[in-house]
């Protein structure tokens, strides 16, 4: 890869900054200083560093974003904030994008990442990845929804879902529930309980496949995944 792509794409500045770098001596290769721009390195072998700091190249990205409510699943929005506008700048720079939607009022669990091959597979219908989602509902859920749900139901426009695994958590005027569908049509979950006369009035993902929320990040907060968590997904084949 050239020297001047590397540095770029890991926040170094344009490739005109960076050729500036390279000029000034800055980039050293290998215990010896780069100035050509088009000379090609291997970020896996070659040891470089820039102002005395070591160079760690990564391709891709994989962060786990608690989104918050509020924030569109969206890489650019040109009123609203987007997930992408939470990044700092040193992830930002690898241009993730989220890995599904999680409708605006919702929060949760929300994979970010510039590997779209990786993405690709998580949400093609035919992999059947779960996805688990803890609701309050207004309404006593009960276990005639239960097989309901375990049957698929029918939404507004007429489309029956795939079956859904509906766990009773607290059931009374308003209901605590787990629920694992395999699929992501526009606000699914919301219109499922609205097909049996119930409303969704708070909504959080908890699980995505093997990848599990880390409760311990807050609302608005991310972190990369760990290699444990990034093989389980890629395990999705």
């Amino acid at each position: 890869m050239r020297i001047d792509k590397l540095l770029a794409n890991i926040g170094y500045g344009s490739r005109k900054e960076v050729k500036q770098l390279l000029k000034s001596g800055a980039v050293i290769v290998n215990g010896t200083p780069l100035k050509d721009a088009k000379e090609h390195v291997d970020p896996d072998h070659d040891q470089i560093s820039v102002n005395g700091e070591l160079v760690e190249y990564k391709e891709f990205v994989y962060l786990m974003m608690n989104k918050p409510p509020g924030v569109l699943s969206a890489t650019e929005d040109a009123r609203q904030e987007t997930v992408l506008d939470i990044l700092e700048p040193e992830d930002a720079v690898f241009n993730p994008f989220p890995v599904g939607r999680l409708d605006k009022d919702t929060e949760g669990l929300l994979l970010l990442t510039n590997d779209g091959q990786l993405a690709h597979r998580l949400l093609s219908p035919k992999k059947h990845v779960r996805k688990t989602y803890f609701a309050v509902i207004d309404g006593e859920v009960t276990e005639e929804d239960v097989k309901a749900f375990a049957q698929g139901v029918t939404l507004d426009d007429g489309y029956h879902t795939k079956p859904g695994d509906l766990n009773i958590l607290k059931s009374g005027i308003r209901s605590d529930i787990e629920l694992t569908i395999t699929e992501g049509k526009f606000h699914q979950v919301k219109r499922m309980f609205e097909s049996v006369g119930k409303r969704v009035v708070y909504l959080k993902r908890i699980s995505m496949g093997n990848l599990k929320l880390d409760e311990e990040l807050e609302l608005g907060e991310y972190r990369e995944l760990t290699d444990e968590e990034l093989q389980s997904l890629q395990e999705h084949k």
